[in-house]
């Protein structure tokens, strides 16, 4: 018994939550969603609008829009007026990695003439530098 004791003393404390505690579960894919189907859709939401509603969110991190970052992969502008983005954050352990989809959602959904919103948080292919918009680059200065 003694000897059981004494392996419980050399086993190495918690040092408390790690990484992945704070980060979405992205087992199933991790899927944001905001707005709701229109009752009278007219088609796909405006491209421009889309657009700008991506540029009006912004990494608290950095001062460039996920847009010019390059964190926004696809833009699904449905004909019922939903739309279906696919993103990524510029690393795994990013601090808002759970808050940032839903920013991109719910930006989305007040765009007129857009249903509901899905923005589904990918990690493949892994964000790089290159994906910015030569705007980025310039105010970053890379």
């Amino acid at each position: 018994m003694a000897q059981d004791q004494d392996s419980k003393t050399s086993m190495p404390e918690n040092d408390g939550p790690g990484l992945a505690d704070f980060l979405p579960d992205t087992s199933n894919g991790y899927i944001a969603k905001a707005g709701a189907a229109l009752e009278n859709p007219v088609g796909q939401a405006d491209p421009i609008a889309v657009e700008d509603a991506l540029k009006s969110v912004h990494d608290p991190e950095i001062p460039v829009n996920i847009f010019d970052l390059g964190l926004i992969y696809d833009v699904e502008r449905r004909h019922n007026g939903d739309v279906y983005v696919t993103m990524s954050l510029t690393a795994p352990g990013c601090p808002v990695a759970g808050e940032m989809p839903g920013q991109v959602a719910r930006a989305l959904a007040a765009v007129e003439g857009v249903g509901e919103v899905s923005v589904e948080l990918v990690w493949s292919p892994p964000w790089s530098p290159e994906r910015m918009s030569d705007d980025a680059r310039l105010a970053l200065e890379f």
